[in-house]
């Protein structure tokens, strides 16, 4: 059963408001997801939708957000939930993030905070369920005007998705495609299946993307950690579970994995 697409875009109600009123009710909901999964193990969904109303906009990134007594949609704030949820059973945390990620990505909302959090891990799996959610309620998506990472710049979905999750498809479709949804859709379907030599070339295909970001002034062995070859090297030395977490190809974890070869080069 495909979710019900509507002619407009809801979202909590807790995510509206001045930021120090956001704060208080996104912390709220936390505590309250956790009691309600202390009851039945799983979550409620939150008590009250609200319309976005025409000319509004949501702000999908803190970096953007500097009057903190704007009245406004804050939708990069469900972290706030998930902090709160996860504080009330440190010792689960995992699970519990986990969990409400499952929950709530079969929501519009939560499905495009999953897709732009950034949240780790990031592999190939969980970057197309991401994804996927997000072309699930294209169309109700579609009704938002967004403010991501540059400020009085607002942008269309399609725009969003480009600016936050581009790098999908340049990994995994980089042949290019019809439009922004149908490139994403192609992603998707590669990294939902994508056998681990995929993703090494995936992101081999990446590097020259990639290896402009790096601070060389924070290597020790740079001639080894930006070489090519030695990175599908490198690639084959790693356990399932170190592999996994860059097997998406995210930008952010192919950096933080660059940083951390080159400090284990250090021991040998």
């Amino acid at each position: 059963m495909h979710p019900l697409q509507t002619t407009t875009l809801q979202l909590p109600s807790f995510l509206h408001g001045p930021y120090i009123a956001i704060k208080s009710k996104t912390k709220a909901e936390g505590r309250r997801c956790a009691k309600q999964y202390q009851l039945s193990g799983s979550f409620s969904q939150p008590r009250e939708l609200r319309t976005v109303a025409p000319g509004d906009v949501v702000f999908t990134h803190n970096v953007v957000d500097f009057q903190d007594e704007l009245s406004a949609w804050r939708l990069y704030m469900v972290s706030e939930v998930i902090m709160s949820l996860c504080e009330m059973d440190k010792k689960n945390h995992r699970h519990l993030g986990n969990l409400y990620e499952t929950s709530f990505r079969e929501t519009a909302w939560g499905a495009l905070y999953f897709a732009l959090s950034g949240d780790a891990p990031e592999s190939a799996e969980r970057t197309s369920l991401r994804l996927q959610a997000v072309l699930r309620f294209w169309d109700s998506l579609q009704h938002g005007r967004y403010l991501h990472q540059k400020l009085n710049t607002s942008l269309t979905l399609e725009e969003l998705m480009t600016t936050a999750c581009g790098w999908a498809m340049d990994a995994w479709c980089p042949e290019g495609g019809d439009s922004v949804r149908s490139r994403f859709a192609v992603a998707l379907e590669r990294m939902a299946r994508a056998t681990r030599q995929e993703c090494v070339e995936a992101i081999l295909r990446q590097l020259p993307r990639i290896l402009p970001f790096v601070d060389r002034k924070q290597l020790n062995h740079p001639e080894v950690v930006t070489d090519p070859t030695s990175w599908r090297e490198y690639l084959a030395t790693l356990d399932a579970a170190s592999f996994e977490r860059i097997s998406g190809v995210y930008p952010a974890e192919v950096l933080r994995r660059l940083y951390v070869w080159d400090r284990e080069l250090d021991l040998h």
